[in-house]
């Protein structure tokens, strides 16, 4: 058997639970289901470690405007470290009384000079960079905007050390730096400098949270529930009708956040269900440092953190030539979540759609995401 870590790889998955672990949601007992949840949840916040993020200040109204039918309102937050966190708002013109809100969560995309920008679009002018991205991640839509045409509230906040929170070169040592000192230029060769230079430093940050006693998920999960504390406080939304979705390193953060915060009422994952094995044998090669919480695989596996959120809403995408994923992997993940929510007593309440072609969320995949939204939201 031949595996990334060689001969290694088949003790490796040895390791792993040979069946669903002490705190999985799997063929548990209705009696037992709402007390292991909580055990479950508990222990992937332990794991996962979130920094604390109490003393944010804002949100600020930066500027509002309209574009192509749709009202438009950037707003930013403090947060107690790192740059502020800038997001936009994004509604139909002449919108009334409260609507439905989705927390729209950017992919990683291999760059992070922008975040928010990747699925958003407020005007004209797109960079060629977010055009070529588009075109092959989401057939040149930005969805936000497609799920705001539909009626929804949608924010869209840069996540941590993507856009606004990235990562400055005049806050880095020489040695980190390296040659990079156009970071703060968007022209198309700054933003490629960036980018560059950020896919030789996720092990460097990643290790450093390790250091911190935290980690990279929780960092993603402690700030992107601030986003959803604005979302959620907003006037011109429903409080009780919050979802949140996202692609690929989106997926990622709607797993933890979907799976651990109880205001989401309706969770889309696209591009992201698989199982810890897969990333053991087969698929950590490529994937980004964003997605380890050490320890937890002996608890829980990965499609099962998703699974905490059971039995609320839960819609997941996969395309079946996937490069990321194995496919006996994502059907194992699949399955895994149809025994939790049939533990859960609402099988039904959990979806999963199989699409052909690559890594991507095309506008049949958005289709099927928004009819999704609108059916437990509206």
């Amino acid at each position: 058997m031949k595996t990334m870590i060689g001969a290694y790889g088949p003790w490796a998955a040895s390791l792993l639970p040979a069946k669903p672990g002490p705190l999985s949601l799997q063929q548990c007992p209705a009696s037992e289901f709402d007390a292991r949840r909580a055990q479950a949840r508990a222990r992937v916040l332990e794991c996962m470690a979130p920094p604390a993020t109490t003393g944010v200040t804002g949100p600020e109204v930066v500027r509002r405007w309209e574009y192509d039918g749709l009202s438009f309102e950037e707003i930013a937050w403090q947060l107690p470290y790192g740059p502020r966190t800038e997001a936009w708002v994004i509604k139909p013109i002449g919108a009334t009384g409260r609507l439905p809100g989705v927390l729209a969560l950017h992919d990683h995309g291999g760059f992070k000079f922008l975040g928010k920008e990747k699925i958003a679009q407020g005007g004209p002018v797109v960079p060629p960079l977010v055009q070529s991205h588009r075109a092959d991640a989401y057939e040149s839509l930005a969805w936000a905007n497609e799920l705001a045409r539909r009626g929804f509230v949608v924010l869209v906040h840069d996540a941590y050390a993507f856009g606004s929170r990235r990562v400055r070169s005049a806050d880095l040592p020489p040695s980190v730096r390296g040659t990079l000192d156009n970071d703060t230029d968007d022209s198309l060769a700054g933003m490629n400098d960036y980018n560059q230079w950020t896919l030789g430093h996720e092990h460097v940050m990643a290790k450093s949270l390790f250091s911190a006693g935290t980690t990279w998920p929780g960092v993603f999960w402690a700030e992107d529930r601030v986003a959803l504390d604005m979302l959620c406080a907003r006037p011109d939304v429903d409080p009780e009708r919050v979802g949140i979705g996202g692609l690929s390193g989106g997926g990622l953060r709607t797993v933890f956040l979907g799976g651990l915060d109880p205001r989401v009422k309706c969770a889309v994952c696209v591009g992201m269900m698989t199982t810890w094995r897969d990333f053991v044998l087969n698929k950590s090669v490529t994937h980004t440092w964003m997605c380890y919480v050490p320890l937890l695989p002996q608890d829980l596996d990965y499609p099962e953190i998703l699974g905490v959120r059971a039995p609320r809403p839960t819609l997941v995408l996969n395309t079946r030539a996937d490069p990321l994923f194995t496919v006996p992997e994502m059907e194992r993940a699949v399955d895994q979540l149809k025994a939790v929510y049939s533990s859960s007593g609402q099988p039904d309440h959990f979806r999963a759609s199989w699409y052909p072609g690559h890594h991507q969320f095309n506008r049949a995949m958005q289709t099927e995401a928004f009819d999704w939204f609108g059916r437990w939201l509206a």
